[in-house]
């Protein structure tokens, strides 16, 4: 598991869906890195990550019946993963949402397989959870049962604006919330074990300021 999450770092690096410098992140916060899931936008690179979703979600144990993806990117994500995960031998329906309900044709807003039995939503991050819990709603109102939430970096920093305010990182609250197990790719401690390796070796200027980072903000 350590060997993937470390291979998932690099291949974000190496994409650049993984950056280092200055950005200003939603909670107003200057943080020394910023992670894109929506540069993974070719073949080859969907195809990879896919495969880090698939592995991920199969060493993790949790038992499941098919994926969710919510609108918008984790229509591309848990699609991508299924077929992952049949080149893997576990052959799994998906399902995804739209934004607005359709009026005509089979109507509603769920498209893909009927919602039902254990049910692993996929999506990139978890900011302020609010896609999940949208999505835990559109699952239970089906009969379904969320299983988990799978994505692909966890940043493991105090959500809200009022670091004073805040009660732990938008993924515990949502595991804490829904009772449900949030499966990461990598976090942010994978991220710094990179950065103090041989192969994050050019990268090492940052070091200092997401070690800074994490004191400051992590949970």
């Amino acid at each position: 598991m350590n060997n993937l999450r470390q291979e998932f770092i690099a291949f974000s690096v190496e994409t650049g869906v993984l950056k280092f410098g200055e950005f200003t992140t939603k909670a107003g916060r200057l943080s020394p890195y910023f992670f894109n899931a929506g540069l993974f936008h070719d073949g080859a690179t969907l195809g990879q990550l896919a495969q880090f979703y698939a592995q991920t979600l199969l060493d993790s144990g949790v038992e499941f019946d098919m994926l969710f993806g919510p609108a918008y990117k984790g229509i591309t994500l848990a699609s991508s993963t299924a077929v992952a995960l049949a080149g893997k031998g576990r052959n799994t329906s998906y399902a995804y949402n739209r934004k607005e309900a359709k009026d005509h044709g089979e109507g509603g807003t769920i498209v893909g397989a009927g919602l039902k039995g254990k049910v692993v939503i996929v999506d990139d991050v978890i900011s302020a959870g609010t896609s999940v819990r949208e999505s835990v709603t559109m699952i239970r109102a089906a009969g379904a049962e969320p299983a988990a939430v799978l994505i692909a970096l966890d940043r493991m920093e105090r959500s809200g604006k009022d670091d004073a305010l805040s009660n732990g990182s938008a993924v515990q609250q949502v595991a804490r919330e829904f009772g449900i197990p949030v499966i990461s790719i990598a976090n942010l401690d994978d991220l710094f074990t990179y950065l103090s390796g041989e192969s994050g070796a050019e990268l090492g200027q940052h070091k200092e300021a997401v070690a800074a980072y994490r004191t400051r903000y992590g949970v």
